[in-house]
């Protein structure tokens, strides 16, 4: 999904689900529209690694996307998959930092 402007909520909550917002300046936004309009069929590439979106004519335009979110979509997971994979980490911090307990007296 492309537009100008996505809430707070509904962008985490998108890329949460796996979605990808792009957002763009508003005269990106009025050049596709225009070009949709006149072609239903045109289509454009979004590459997501290097955070751009090509436009029929060529035309690259950045789009923002927080850097976790950018890793999570590339790597097909979400927040627990991420956690997941950082498994052999944490057990290893567990390892070296041995469980307190205070107790009372």
């Amino acid at each position: 999904m492309i537009s100008t402007y996505f809430a707070d909520i509904f962008r985490n909550n998108a890329l949460k689900n796996g979605l990808l917002p792009i957002q763009v300046d508003q005269e990106t936004y009025y050049q596709l529209a225009s070009l949709f309009e006149e072609d239903p069929s045109a289509t454009v590439a979004v590459d997501l690694a290097s955070q751009q979106v090509t436009l029929p004519g060529g035309q690259k335009v950045g789009f923002p996307v927080e850097p976790f979110a950018k890793h999570c979509l590339l790597n097909g997971v979400d927040q627990l998959g991420f956690l997941m994979t950082e498994d052999p980490k944490i057990a290893a911090y567990e390892q070296s930092h041995a469980a307190r307990v205070d107790t009372l007296s």
